[in-house]
């Protein structure tokens, strides 16, 4: 009797690229939607396909000139990545992209992927070339995390581009002239379960004593001009202050010694936090903002760092998601109003959660064709 034909699992390559922790969050809940859609997943960083020694390399410069040097940052930015109206064929921006092809064309054979999904720019870059020029048979997408779509981005060869804003696709159609899809931001499901407050919330509520909490988030790297004016500040004014200093150990030590701000360290509980905050202070777009979105939480640009995140956080501020802050009187303001109840807060908190509209995990299954017979 002939035995029924089995169909092998789909295969799903998510790329990712360890420069700070956005990419990664995103790469890792991608990840999660696929395997629970019951695909096997293999999540890679794209830096570890470059020549020995390259990724560590980009990302020590990356760290170096965001924290250290934010004006030679800004200028990088402007030459090589801001967008340059009228011109869909874009100069080339990474040689480091030429680097990784052999070595992706060589992952791909071994781990025979329906689809290949990157959620940085380079990994898109290398992709995108590959197929542009027939060297890659597998369906590409591309997850575009930044709320203002540079330069980078735009590789005209993927066959689909996910981002987090109407704009942000529309930007990405006229660069690249393929299909960009305004799925939203890539959170996973427990930004929205506000109800329950984990330990860091509620000691954050409790050190509050009535007072609003308000979240000032410095990224993995703990970069954040004028962070500790604002906590300052925001005391001053009533609130309190909690200062995300991700991995940065001294910030984190130096912030408390500031009477009345708390300042924490890596977050593993940041679903909580949040439930427990009434706004965030961002200077990024990145996935922080994204995932305060998601919970709820009305977002204030203040004081962005150089390049992708002052276009960013005036991207946001422009589409209507959040509020932008030009000095430390605007931005008591709008913490102030924002952390009461009404029409000011309901607007943004409405805004942000219209943002999530499909399933980027599943729109980018959608590219694989069926699954060959196997095992």
């Amino acid at each position: 009797m002939r035995q029924p034909t089995r169909r092998r699992r789909r295969r799903c390559l998510v790329l990712t690229a360890g420069m700070g922790a956005g990419h990664d969050a995103v790469a890792g809940e991608l990840a999660r939607r696929l395997r629970a859609a019951g695909c096997e997943v293999l999540v890679r960083d794209v830096l570890t396909l470059l020549p020995p020694g390259a990724g560590p390399a980009l990302r020590g410069f990356y760290r170096f000139v965001v924290r250290r040097a934010p004006a030679l940052y800004g200028l990088i930015h402007r030459v090589f990545l801001a967008p340059a109206p009228g011109a869909r064929r874009r100069p080339d921006v990474s040689p480091l992209a030429r680097l990784a092809e052999r070595p992706l064309t060589a992952l791909v054979a071994r781990a025979r992927p329906d689809v290949v999904v990157s959620t940085f720019h380079l990994a898109g870059q290398v992709t995108g070339r590959l197929r542009t020029r027939g060297a890659l048979d597998v369906p590409c997408a591309v997850c575009v995390t930044d709320f203002a779509v540079h330069r980078a981005w735009l590789e005209p060869g993927n066959d689909l581009y996910l981002c987090v804003t109407e704009a942000a696709a529309r930007a990405t159609r006229a660069g690249t002239g393929r299909p960009a899809v305004a799925a939203g931001p890539v959170v996973p499901p427990d930004f929205r379960r506000a109800d329950t407050p984990g330990p860091a919330a509620r000691l954050a509520a409790a050190r509050a004593a009535g007072r609003p909490v308000v979240l000032l988030s410095a990224g993995a790297w703990g970069v954040g001009p004028g962070l500790l004016p604002a906590a300052r500040t925001l005391l001053a004014a009533g609130c309190l202050p909690v200062l995300l200093c991700g991995r940065d150990e001294k910030l984190r030590v130096r912030a408390n010694r500031v009477p009345g701000v708390l300042a924490l360290g890596w977050v593993r509980d940041l679903p909580g936090l949040m439930a427990a905050a009434r706004v965030l202070v961002d200077n990024a777009a990145g996935q922080t903002a994204a995932q305060a979105l998601a919970a709820g939480l009305p977002v204030v640009g203040f004081r962005p760092i150089a390049g992708h995140g002052a276009a960013g956080v005036r991207e946001m501020a422009a589409g209507g998601v959040s509020v932008y802050a030009d000095g430390l009187g605007e931005l008591v303001a709008a913490v102030t109003a924002l952390s009461a109840d009404g029409p000011a807060r309901d607007t943004l908190v409405r805004a942000g959660a219209a943002l999530f509209r499909e399933d980027a995990a599943a729109l980018a299954l959608a590219l694989a064709q069926e699954p060959a017979a196997g095992t």
